[in-house]
């Protein structure tokens, strides 16, 4: 089978989302598809950062394409980086050839509506991975209004997307229930969940010694945030709750990764004087075990709206590496899902947003426990989400679907 996937990253690039798509990629190839990627030229957290426009990796054919490099400062120019590579994608696929199935994903957003109409003019299967739903997200985020024009013409392409598809994965029920509210007919709907990099990942002791090391946070009972810093996940609550603990030489907060708001994160602990807070880039994969090691309490964030339009994906790693959980948003939701399953154990806390004395008394008290997660129960809830547990289920996806009328 010729399987094409498109999404604005790929291998190296450190974003979730190529990491994920790489994995699957790599998973196609050793079931002997031949398998096409199409990505951008650009670093999606570092656009300075070039990659070759052609190269094979594991087997797997990379095409990477001129992008503008705007960069994310402000939305005008991330509308018009997304602009510019939609644009150039249009341009190769008229190039392409045909191929039996397409894999889309959602970055530059609705990069699957070229994808539909690919896949409609050349007979081939479209496979439409929903890894944030949008406008939806575009509308609760503030960047678009409701029922404006441009809102209006991105639903419109968005259900075209999802009515050509021969199957839609979501990444959780409450992602599941928003596409077929959008009335997609719910037997064409999987819901996969995008799964840990535990090839990669793991609990690294040499590792964490060795971050901390680095990063003056040996003594320290370290409070990380480690993922994309977004709108979409607002850190106002961690933020406040490390001012309220500025005095406490205890615990440092460590924001790793990048996006539009980690510039925000360090101005804020400039502005307020905080010694506390320490603002890393993304690490390398080949670092990221011993960093998320290095954490003893990791946050995962999600914004009250937005249940069902992302997935935080970032919680699969920090079960793989058994760190306690402090979760900062909704419920019902998945992470709440999760934690739920998870409710003999102590290591996990959940609070609501804009209470910061809560997420000050979670720290405190999974502190004082003085031990890491329950091995068994953070290893068995992480096998689930596991590469090798996922990974098969979304090749036979592929592989069956392309059989099937």
């Amino acid at each position: 089978m010729r399987v094409l996937l498109l999404n604005q990253t790929f291998h190296p690039d450190v974003v979730a989302t190529a990491q994920v798509l790489s994995d699957f990629a790599v998973g196609l190839v050793e079931r002997g598809h031949h398998v096409t990627a199409i990505a951008s030229q650009r670093a999606y957290d570092n656009p300075a950062q070039r990659f070759p426009a052609r190269e094979t990796w594991r087997g797997v054919e990379i095409q990477r394409l001129p992008s503008a490099g705007f960069g994310k400062a402000s939305l005008w120019r991330r509308a018009a980086d997304f602009g510019f590579f939609s644009t150039v994608i249009a341009l190769r696929l008229l190039t392409l050839p045909r191929y039996d199935a397409v894999v889309a994903l959602t970055s530059p957003p609705l990069v699957s509506y070229l994808a539909a109409w690919f896949c409609r003019l050349r007979g081939a299967k479209l496979f439409y991975w929903v890894m944030d739903m949008n406008p939806d997200e575009a509308v609760a985020a503030g960047w678009l209004k409701p029922g404006s024009v441009p809102t209006r013409a991105l639903e419109v392409m968005s259900r075209f997307s999802l009515r050509q598809s021969h199957r839609v994965i979501a990444l959780d029920r409450f992602m599941r229930d928003r596409i077929v509210a959008k009335g997609i007919p719910a037997e064409r709907v999987v819901v996969i969940p995008p799964w840990a990099h535990d090839e990669a990942v793991r609990f690294d002791a040499e590792g964490r010694v060795k971050f901390r090391a680095a990063h003056g946070l040996t003594d320290k009972f370290v409070v990380m945030y480690s993922g994309n810093h977004s709108p979409v996940h607002p850190l106002t609550t961690l933020m406040e709750a490390a001012r309220a603990l500025a005095d406490d030489a205890r615990f440092t907060f460590c924001f790793v990764g990048g996006g539009s708001e980690h510039p925000k994160v360090k101005k804020f602990a400039e502005e307020q004087g905080l010694k506390n807070i320490l603002c890393l880039p993304y690490q390398p994969l080949n670092e990221l075990a011993g960093s998320l090691s290095a954490a003893d309490l990791h946050t995962v964030v999600l914004g009250d709206p937005f249940v069902g339009m992302i997935h935080p994906c970032k919680i699969y790693n920090i079960l793989t590496v058994g760190a306690p959980v402090l979760y900062v948003g909704p419920e019902p939701s998945h992470l709440a899902d999760i934690l739920a399953s998870m409710s003999g154990s102590p290591h996990t806390a959940r609070v609501a947003h804009g209470n910061p004395e809560g997420a000050v008394a979670a720290i405190k008290r999974i502190a004082a426990l003085g031990a890491r997660g329950e091995k068994e129960l953070f290893a068995r809830t992480a096998a689930k989400f596991s590469v090798h547990t996922l990974r098969p289920q979304q090749v036979k996806l592929l592989e069956v679907g392309f059989q099937s009328p």
